[in-house]
């Protein structure tokens, strides 16, 4: 974090005002924005991530996103952070979030700890399907709106938009459209209810604390089927066999759960295939000619 920020903060009018940082250490994890960690001389360490001025509208998002999870989730067993403040400084951009001691190992508080979050943002879900405003899975964009029915909010808003950004897809484009016409179907009918779910779930955007509680964050937060969080788990790894019978504990799977793994995860991996490309378009496109030849 640039000096020019650190001043911004402290200044008058400043998300800490009157405060003295003592120390900035810079942390690793991130791959868009800086991040660190500030130590207050009155003991408080907050966790910072900092970027340019046009990073202030993905900051704003997410700090949505964590407070609408943080209000679903049993702090017992997972913390999701509530930010702290989202400020437009002189020379940039920051959000600060209070610190987390990620030095734990066993996943089971975090599996359960995630199933509570599904099964209660569930019983007062908005009974649809989407999110009220456009943000981003990771750097990519993710289009806001709603959707009375699962099927078709998963295809318009997540699968449609991507497969626009990457162009070549590797298939006709009338066959493309009856996969698609076929996928929303079968969703339509598994009969999902709306989840808030974290949208981003892979191993470098949740932990165990040091006291054994579960820990989620940088989400791409929205009301969604629950098991595309489950399903993400799956995809790059970090996330242990006791994370999932944790899980199972609360919310056992659903009838075809199994086959709805590799529908969801291809939104991730297209998704890659456009922000890095390289393997990820080649991955993408043999993802979509399996569910071809699966459902056509």
């Amino acid at each position: 974090m640039n000096e020019q920020l650190l001043q911004g903060l402290v200044s008058p009018g400043g998300a800490l005002a009157g405060a003295t940082i003592e120390a900035v250490t810079p942390v690793g994890g991130g791959c868009i924005h800086q991040a660190s960690r500030l130590q207050l001389a009155d003991g408080r360490r907050l966790f910072a991530k900092s970027g340019p001025a046009d990073a202030l509208v993905l900051f704003e998002v997410e700090a949505e996103a964590l407070a609408a999870l943080h209000d679903h989730a049993d702090e017992a067993l997972l913390l999701v952070p509530r930010p702290l403040a989202v400020s437009s400084i002189s020379g940039g951009a920051v959000l600060l979030m209070p610190w987390m001691d990620l030095e734990g190992s066993d996943q089971q508080t975090l599996g359960r700890g995630l199933a509570l979050l599904h099964q209660h943002s569930g019983r007062v879900s908005p009974g649809r399907f989407g999110w009220d405003r456009d943000g981003f899975i990771g750097a990519g964009p993710q289009p806001g709106g709603w959707r009375e029915r699962w099927g078709a909010c998963f295809v318009d808003l997540r699968l449609r938009p991507q497969l626009a950004l990457l162009g070549d897809c590797g298939c006709p484009p009338d066959q493309l459209n009856r996969v698609l016409s076929e996928l929303e179907a079968r969703l339509d009918d598994h009969g999902a209810e709306p989840a808030l779910v974290h949208g981003d779930l892979w191993g470098g955007n949740a932990g165990v604390l040091s006291d054994g509680r579960g820990a989620i964050f940088d989400p791409a937060a929205w009301w969604a089927d629950r098991e595309v969080d489950l399903a993400m788990t799956s995809l790059f790894g970090g996330f242990s066999r006791q994370f999932r019978e944790a899980y199972r504990t609360v919310l056992p799977p659903r009838p075809g759960e199994a086959d709805r793994v590799a529908i969801y995860n291809l939104y991730h991996l297209l998704n890659h295939a456009n922000l890095f490309g390289g393997s990820y378009v080649s991955q993408a496109r043999a993802s979509l000619q399996g569910l071809i030849r699966w459902m056509l």
